[in-house]
């Protein structure tokens, strides 16, 4: 398998699993208070939205690049 069919199956899956969840989140550190040594810290919890149109985009454009892939072999 060749460079190309590796990204366009890895576009498609990143395209599929962003339509089925929509997103992701994180967990991330931040030191709220310091004061000597004492330190308080704070987790914060980040979420990122995926949009449709990214999944669609995603999932097209891994197609064609495989279909491409396809025709020059």
């Amino acid at each position: 398998m060749n460079g190309i069919r590796i990204a366009a199956i890895a576009m498609i899956v990143a395209g599929v699993l962003a339509l089925a969840y929509g997103g992701f989140s994180y967990t991330k550190d931040t030191t709220a208070l310091k004061l000597g040594p004492l330190e308080v810290k704070v987790q914060e919890k980040e979420t990122i939205n995926v949009p449709v149109w990214a999944g669609i985009a995603a999932i097209a454009g891994g197609a064609v690049l495989l279909i491409g892939a396809g025709r020059k072999a």
